[in-house]
């Protein structure tokens, strides 16, 4: 009798085991691949070329077809300020083990720098052939390029690529704000190293500097640019780190001014880990707003100091610089910043030891807006459009901190963009779990294309709903008004798009 219940116990516990790995939600794996590519656009007239640089981000949908986002800046030439942003798709075919075909598409809107945008939509679609050296790629060929909402970009060209596979771990989005207990995780798939990232929301300012004969001392009397934006860093190593630095003028001259910036750094803590010194160096390019940068490339190099507020939050301070390598373009930066760090989709780790795991959900969505009569500055008002990127954050169920970054793609103002922030509530999901109603308010900076925000100031509040389509993706419609402070943009405005949603393994 003993012996059956002994046998009884031990199924019995081996099922409760098996049910407790069944609660924790699955991990999933996405294939998907980071892209810098480069392209020498032709102008029209007497202007230079303008050497075009982009950064994709590519989902695999399958084994030869991907599909993702991008954004592309001037870095050489003379249109410092020109930015793009759009959507990618396209076919990868593998003709041998290290060899492939690669023929994509981008859509996007864009412009600036006075360059003949029109209203800014564009096509590039791409031929390459490419070469896998295991843990990066490169692929060269044809594209073609056409401004065709009435701009006077067109033409062929070569264009060269870098790829470097980045994939993530994820889980449904139905999963986000449940919580487990480490034991419970270890016996589940999460039982790997955790990965750390971080998100800052900052103001910086960049004091233009330099002698008397520089055009841009000249132009704005050594005047100060106002910036928000965000920093988003992936840790490859304990103290190693690359970033993503996105910043858009909104005080100290015409709005139009942003910049946009890759690189890498280092991190070195002390004080019992509650206070950070990290030293940073990126490139991009940057420009509008009347700033001269010449092409565009910049150069940002950067020091900040940390300090712990509570759990995960960190205040920021930093003292740089942002210049073109010439010094044609030279300010000093420093400003003020909130950081988040999180260890995700993982439970082990060297420097720090959890105790239970939360799933927290994002949201990423691509959406076409439509500014009713949006008032310019000289030319005749008429309806804006413009494609639009925007990522959700969640706090709780229903609360989320938000991010978004449009560029008009039709409408005579080629060179309008926006980057704002704000927060966002939702409804629990109704009518049979498929619709999810939500109000946004966001505000930050915006300006060019003769968009009458002043010094580019907006408020941007929202309200609309989401369609469930399957488990990843989601119809989203919404409509609002935008109001600029120290302009006439004073309008309203509907948007549609969709919705990429998921979940990732939060540890505490």
């Amino acid at each position: 009798m003993k012996k059956i219940l002994f046998v009884f116990a031990l199924v019995l516990s081996g099922q409760l085991l098996d049910a407790q790995n069944e609660i924790v939600p699955k991990k999933k794996s996405q294939k998907a691949f980071a892209k810098l590519d480069f392209l020498s656009l032709d102008l029209p007239k007497d202007d230079p070329n303008m050497g075009f640089t982009g950064i994709h981000y590519n989902l695999m949908l399958n084994d030869w077809s991907y599909a993702g986002l991008g954004i592309y800046g001037a870095v050489s030439g003379n249109k410092g300020g020109f930015f793009t942003l759009g959507v990618n798709a396209g076919i990868k075919k593998y003709v041998s083990d290290v060899f492939y075909m690669d023929a994509g598409f981008h859509f996007g809107g864009g412009g600036g720098a006075g360059a003949p945008d029109g209203g800014g939509a564009f096509i590039l679609p791409h031929f390459n052939l490419g070469y896998n050296f295991k843990h990066f790629s490169i692929n060269s060929g044809w594209s073609y390029v056409d401004f065709f909402d009435g701009g006077n970009i067109k033409g062929h060209q070569l264009n060269l690529g870098l790829e470097i596979p980045l994939g993530y771990s994820f889980s449904n989005y139905e999963a986000s704000e449940n919580e487990f207990n480490f034991e419970m995780l270890e016996r589940s798939s999460w039982n790997v190293n955790s990965k750390r990232t971080s998100l800052m929301l900052h103001l910086n300012n960049l004091k233009i500097e330099g002698d008397d004969t520089n055009i841009n001392v000249q132009k704005f009397n050594r005047a100060t640019i106002r910036l928000a934006g965000f920093e988003l860093a992936t840790y490859f190593s304990k103290n190693w780190f690359s970033f993503l630095k996105v910043d858009g003028a909104f005080d100290g001259i015409k709005a139009g001014y942003m910049d946009v910036f890759l690189g890498g750094g280092y991190h070195f803590s002390f004080n019992k880990n509650r206070t950070n010194i990290l030293a940073k160096f990126g490139v991009g390019a940057g420009g509008g707003g009347g700033v001269n940068t010449k092409g565009g490339f910049l150069m940002y190099p950067d020091i900040s100091l940390e300090q712990k507020l509570f759990k995960n939050t960190f205040l920021s301070i930093n003292k740089g610089f942002v210049m073109s390598p010439d010094s044609h373009f030279y300010t000093s930066s420093f400003g003020v910043g909130l950081k988040y760090y999180i260890d995700r989709n993982g439970i082990i780790s060297e420097e720090k030891s959890f105790s239970k795991g939360k799933f927290k959900g994002i949201e990423v969505i691509t959406k076409q807006d439509l500014y009713f009569n949006a008032k310019r500055d000289g030319n005749p008002t008429e309806n804006l459009h413009q494609i639009s990127l925007q990522i959700n954050l969640n706090l709780n169920k229903n609360i989320y901190v938000t991010g978004q970054t449009s560029f008009a793609n039709f409408g005579n103002a080629g060179a309008y963009a926006e980057g704002i922030v704000g927060l966002g509530t939702r409804t629990n999901p109704l009518l049979k779990d498929k619709v999810i109603f939500f109000g946004q308010i966001l505000g930050g900076a915006a300006g060019g294309g003769d968009i009458s925000t002043g010094e580019g100031f907006i408020v941007k509040p929202s309200a609309g709903l989401s369609y469930k389509l399957n488990n990843t993706l989601s119809f989203r419609t919404a409509a609002g008004f935008v109001k600029a402070k120290g302009g006439n943009l004073s309008n309203p405005f509907v948007n549609f798009g969709i919705k990429y949603h998921l979940s990732f393994l939060k540890m505490n």
